[in-house]
């Protein structure tokens, strides 16, 4: 393993990340990302523009109060406005109110943004870069400075791009970052054109990347391989259109791939732990097709695959998952073969050999019923129930007797009363119990639930995390069939159920019983 340590990480998921479509940081949910970031081990972690709205003035006050570990944080802005001196400048006044050390400026380095955007000359443009980077060192600062769309600035008019970068670094810029601002440059221009600015400018250079061309990341793993000295990024590439450069994919590449120790294996271990934790935060599902952190990223499906990984998982897998904080995943579905099928009956506990005769009578079923519309890549819960009704290893909590489920629109002003009934048998008693509900689903869930809880207390833990209703085809019309998929939790545990029908209630009905028993069943086996 290489050390490098004079790359730099930084962090701009609380102000470019927050900038992305859908996502929206409260004042706490930055502080607590700040701190998430610096147990990551990140150098910088960029954390707004100060002034640009009240919730980055009171975030960068309330840092104020708050020890990092190793981070520094930073204040983002603009370089001063043309007229007007940078010592009377609103925006510059900000960012030194913001109290931080470091402060990277953003400025111009494309002719067209200048002459077009700013409506001034090419030479005024590289004096507001001096005089605001100057400024700021007279107070004492440290400063970055971001040369927003060098890239595409460097294809129209190289000497003056390159112009922009020596005001910044002799006003006193510590480092400069290049930016591919609209993300369309690809890797051998990026590095035909770093080759240049390391050669004519020299280090310190760092790279920031947009992924509208889906390039961030190799661009960022190219300038990186070129020497540059910052890497900026943000967590799983949240960022403006199309995001930005995913530190959740570049960081396990450089040090996995690259050989730089740029972080700890210890805090490798925690990359997908904290990428579903600012996905969390961001009000947004975790992608699961994303490399290294995703859900999938170590999910394998076909039995080809399985049987192999099974034997050795390097044949299918390019890292142990753990170091990232994953796992392997076998995936249950018409796909499977007998290695997938005895890999889920391992991780069940349940007792199955090649030559059990049950095997391929599971797997038959299985694919009859995947053919029906069910699904059971995210509902592990009902394979298990399913696996053990085969082998007749399943305990009878409950037996349903009926349910009726009522929905009624009185006036056309007011919402629809939905009502279930639901008679079951708990050895041998008879409940017989009616609930009201928000909708037919949750009307019969409550139903389902009032009958069982005075047996089965436990359950009043369950909670349901998550409804999805899939219509499998459209050719019938509203008589289509429908797949349930649903995501129960215990404050401990999560699970997924499903259930298909014409009927989109016995199909929720079909998940929800599923939910309970697995629950009921969970606490059987740990009893």
């Amino acid at each position: 393993m290489k050390t490098l340590s004079k790359i730099q990480l930084y962090d701009t998921s609380l102000r470019d990340g927050a900038q992305s479509e859908d996502v929206s940081f409260s004042v706490e949910d930055k502080l607590s990302i700040a701190k998430k970031l610096d147990e990551l081990g990140l150098h910088f972690i960029e954390g707004g523009w100060p002034g640009a709205n009240p919730k980055d003035i009171l975030f960068f006050e309330e840092m104020k109060k708050v020890r990092l570990k190793s981070a520094q944080l930073v204040a983002f802005g603009a370089t001063r406005r043309w007229r007007g001196k940078a010592s009377e400048d609103l925006t510059l006044s900000n960012l030194l109110n913001a109290g931080t050390d470091w402060i990277t400026l953003f400025g111009k380095s494309w002719d067209l943004h200048v002459t077009e955007a700013l409506g001034i000359t090419l030479d005024q443009n590289l004096e507001i870069i001096s005089d605001s980077i100057d400024y700021l060192k007279s107070k004492g600062k440290r400063v970055f400075y971001d040369a927003e769309h060098f890239f595409d600035g460097y294809l129209s008019k190289p000497d003056y791009a390159l112009k922009t970068l020596a005001a910044a670094r002799e006003a006193g810029a510590e480092c400069l970052i290049l930016c591919d601002t609209n993300g369309g440059m690809m890797p051998w221009e990026i590095k035909e054109i770093l080759t240049v600015v390391l050669k004519k400018i020299g280090n310190p250079i760092g790279i920031h990347a947009h992924n509208d061309s889906e390039m961030a990341v190799a661009n960022t793993l190219t300038a990186v391989s070129l020497g540059v000295t910052q890497v900026q990024g943000t967590i799983n590439g949240f960022g403006e259109r199309c995001g930005n450069a995913n530190l959740c994919s570049i960081l396990p590449n450089m040090k996995l791939k690259m050989g730089l120790d740029v972080i700890s294996d210890a805090q490798l271990q925690e990359l997908r732990s904290i990428s579903r934790y600012v996905s969390e935060i961001g009000n947004l599902p975790h992608n699961k097709h994303q490399p290294y952190v995703g859900r999938s990223a170590f999910a394998h499906k076909g039995g080809v695959h399985v049987h192999a990984v099974r034997k050795n998982p390097a044949t299918y897998e390019h890292i142990v998952p753990n170091k990232v904080g994953n796992q392997q995943r076998i995936l249950i579905s018409d796909y499977a073969g007998k290695s997938a099928l005895l890999e889920k009956a391992k991780a069940y506990n349940i007792s199955l050999s090649d030559d059990d005769p049950q095997v391929q009578k599971i797997l038959d079923k299985l694919k009859t019923l995947e053919s029906e519309g069910f699904q059971f890549e995210g509902a592990e819960a009902s394979f298990e129930l399913l696996m053990k009704r085969a082998l007749g290893t399943e305990k009878n909590f409950f037996k349903l007797i009926g349910f009726r489920v009522i929905d009624e629109k009185r006036r056309g002003d007011v919402h629809p009363i939905s009502e279930a009934t639901v008679r079951l048998s708990v050895d041998d008693r008879v409940e017989h119990t009616v609930a009201r509900g928000t909708g037919p689903v949750n009307a019969l869930d409550s139903a389902l639930r009032t009958a069982l809880e005075k047996f089965y207390p436990v359950l009043l833990e369950v909670k349901l995390l998550d409804y999805k209703v899939r219509v499998l085809t459209g050719k019938q019309g509203t008589a289509s069939r429908v797949r349930v998929l649903i995501e129960s939790g215990d404050g401990h545990k999560k699970w997924g159920t499903v259930g298909v029908s014409d009927n989109i209630v016995e199909a929720s009905w079909r998940a929800l019983v599923d939910s309970i028993e697995y629950k009921l069943l969970m606490e059987d086996e740990t009893s």
